[in-house]
C-alpha cells in the first residue's frame, strides 16, 4: 500500500490490513515509526539475500541466480519508495550502501572470472542489475521469483540483441557469399 501511496495514513493502512488503527498505534507511535520498521525489514531482507547467495564463495553463476531470485522476492514483499527510504534514516542508507558495495565486489569477481565482459564501462553492471531485477519483480509478476530470475540472469549475461549470423547462402567453397549483414556481394 505504501509503495502505491507513500502518503497513506495509519487509518488507511490499518483498514487495508483489516485491523483497527488503534492496533497499529499500539505497535507504532506514529507513521514514521511504521515506515522505519518497514525500511528496517527491507534492508534486513536484502542483507539476508546477499548472505544466502554466498556472493564471495559460491560459483559466480550460481551466486548470481540466487541473489537475483532473492532480491526479486524482496522487491515484491517490500515494495517501498527507495528514495524516501534512503532519505529517512542514515543507518538504513549506510546498510544499503554496504549491500551495494558487496554486490559491486561480486560483479568485479564475476568479471575477473569471465562471466561478465571486460570491455564494458566501469560501474555499468552495478546499476544495470538492480534495474533488471526491479523490472522483473513488477513486470513479470506472473512468474515465480525463480522463473523471473532466469529471465534477469539471461538478459544480464546475454543481452536482448539477436546474435548476428552470416547469411545462409553458401558460396562455391561452402563459405557465405557476400559481406556484412545483408549477404550482398561487393
Amino acid at each position: 500500500m505504501l509503495a502505491a501511496d507513500p502518503g497513506a495514513t495509519i487509518a488507511s493502512i490499518a483498514a487495508e490490513a483489516g485491523v483497527d488503527r488503534r492496533t497499529v498505534y499500539r505497535r507504532f507511535a506514529c507513521r514514521e515509526d511504521l515506515l522505519s520498521a518497514i525500511y528496517e525489514s527491507r534492508v534486513t531482507a536484502i542483507e539476508e539475500a546477499i548472505k544466502e547467495a554466498r556472493l564471495r564463495e559460491a560459483p559466480v553463476a550460481v551466486a548470481l541466480h540466487r541473489y537475483v531470485e532473492s532480491i526479486i522476492s524482496v522487491n515484491r514483499n517490500w515494495p517501498v519508495d527507495l528514495a524516501r527510504m534512503l532519505a529517512a534514516d542514515d543507518s538504513i542508507r549506510q546498510r544499503r550502501d554496504a549491500c551495494i558495495a558487496e554486490v559491486d565486489l561480486f560483479l568485479k569477481r564475476a568479471t575477473a572470472e569471465g562471466l561478465l565482459r571486460q570491455d564494458r564501462p566501469d560501474h555499468w553492471a552495478g546499476p544495470l542489475l538492480p534495474e533488471l531485477v526491479n523490472l522483473a519483480a513488477h513486470q513479470l509478476a506472473h512468474l515465480t521469483p525463480a522463473e523471473a530470475a532466469d529471465v534477469v540472469v539471461d538478459t544480464f549475461l546475454h543481452g536482448i540483441g539477436a546474435q548476428l549470423r552470416p547469411p545462409r547462402n553458401p558460396g562455391v567453397d561452402g563459405r557465405p557469399t557476400g559481406g556484412g549483414i545483408t549477404g550482398q556481394t561487393a
